[in-house]
C-alpha cells in the first residue's frame, strides 16, 4: 500500500430490504453508490492530507507522488461537487412539475 492508494472500506447494504427485493441479485443501490463514491472521496483527501504532511516533516515521500495524491484529490472532490450540483437541479426541476 502506498500513500496514495488506501484501503477499500465496502459500505454494507441495509439491514432491513423489502420482502420483494430480497432473493433478487444483488444490485447496489443508488444511495450505496453514492456513500461509496463519497467515501472514495474522503479518502483521496485524508490519503492527500497525509502524503503532504510526510512531505513537510520529511518522511519518506516523493514530491511527485504528493503532488499527484493532491491533484487526484482536488479533481475527485470538483467532480463530486458536479454531480451534488446536478442532483440538486434535477431535484428542483422535479418539484417544480405540476401534477
Amino acid at each position: 500500500m502506498t500513500p496514495i492508494q488506501g484501503p477499500r472500506i465496502p459500505i454494507a447494504p441495509p439491514a432491513t430490504l423489502p420482502q420483494a427485493t430480497r432473493g433478487v441479485a444483488e444490485t447496489p443501490s443508488f444511495a450505496n453508490l453514492m456513500l461509496e463514491s463519497i467515501g472514495q472521496v474522503n479518502e483521496m483527501q485524508v490519503n492527500a492530507e497525509h502524503a503532504v504532511e510526510q512531505l513537510f516533516t520529511g518522511g519518506e515521500a516523493n514530491t511527485a507522488e504528493v503532488l499527484t495524491a493532491v491533484q487526484k484529490a482536488d479533481l475527485s472532490f470538483k467532480l463530486m461537487m458536479q454531480i451534488r450540483n446536478k442532483l440538486v437541479q434535477a431535484y428542483e426541476e422535479i418539484k417544480d412539475i405540476r401534477i
